[in-house]
């Protein structure tokens, strides 16, 4: 850790915004190594003990969860129309993160909230190339020349989607239609959707079940999250 202010430690490490970290430290329940502190601009270091309401102060630079985004919600921190992932996590939370990329209001599944724009970076710029796991369930029939037009990258009219892969997990012919699991490792606008249209198929149910190593934890429902064990937050970081 970096030598931080001590108003920007306790935020970070309680998720409490400047303004309430001040009337804390104006009441003097904020104190570094045993004495009442009241000013926030003095620099905190590794080897400092910093309580906040009696309570262990343990920093964190950047925080990590992994949502169950659900449908109906947009994968943004506001807006005016629809709801918002944001709108899934307590204020202390929702304030600090933003989603790692985009799902569609319709989509469901592995989204990753975090305030590291590094990380976010790397999981959704297309030079990196790291693979995103979508389930999808979809009008139509999927054959097995259908995964060789995936294989070779799809034109789509504003841009040509990269080579992708395609498992077909199931097929109803009586019902004409399909289950399936694609693997991309762009996420351009409604890419997915797009890429089964181009085989005359549409989506009816998506849900992203893995980005990179990372797969959506099963213990959550949609609309549940959970923070990124130090092991999750490493492979990300590796991807």
């Amino acid at each position: 850790m970096n030598i931080v202010r001590l108003d920007k430690y306790v935020s970070h490490s309680t998720g409490l915004s400047r303004s309430e970290v001040k009337k804390l430290l104006l009441c003097g329940q904020i104190t570094v190594n045993g004495s009442v502190i009241k000013s926030g601009d003095m620099k905190i270091s590794e080897s400092d003990s910093v309580l906040c309401r009696g309570k262990l102060c343990i920093y964190k630079k950047n925080v990590y969860y992994m949502l169950n985004k659900p449908q109906g919600y947009i994968s943004a921190t506001e807006d005016g129309l629809h709801k918002t992932v944001n709108e899934l996590f307590p204020e202390e939370i929702s304030k600090r993160v933003f989603p790692s990329g985009r799902l569609d209001i319709d989509t469901e599944g592995l989204l990753i909230m975090t305030d590291d724009g590094e990380l976010v970076h790397r999981l959704t710029s297309p030079s990196h190339g790291v693979k995103k796991v979508y389930y999808a369930k979809l009008e139509g029939i999927v054959r097995a020349e259908h995964a060789d037009i995936f294989s070779a990258g799809i034109p789509l009219g504003d841009f040509t989607a990269k080579p992708a892969l395609l498992d077909i997990l199931s097929i109803d012919d009586k019902a004409g239609t399909s289950e399936v699991r694609i693997t991309v490792t762009e996420g351009k606008f409604h890419q997915v959707k797009r890429m089964a249209e181009y085989i005359g198929c549409k989506v009816t149910y998506l849900k992203r079940e893995k980005i990179g190593s990372l797969c959506l934890d099963e213990a959550l429902e949609p609309g549940e999250y959970r923070e990124l064990t130090e092991q999750e937050t490493d492979i990300l970081k590796k991807e």
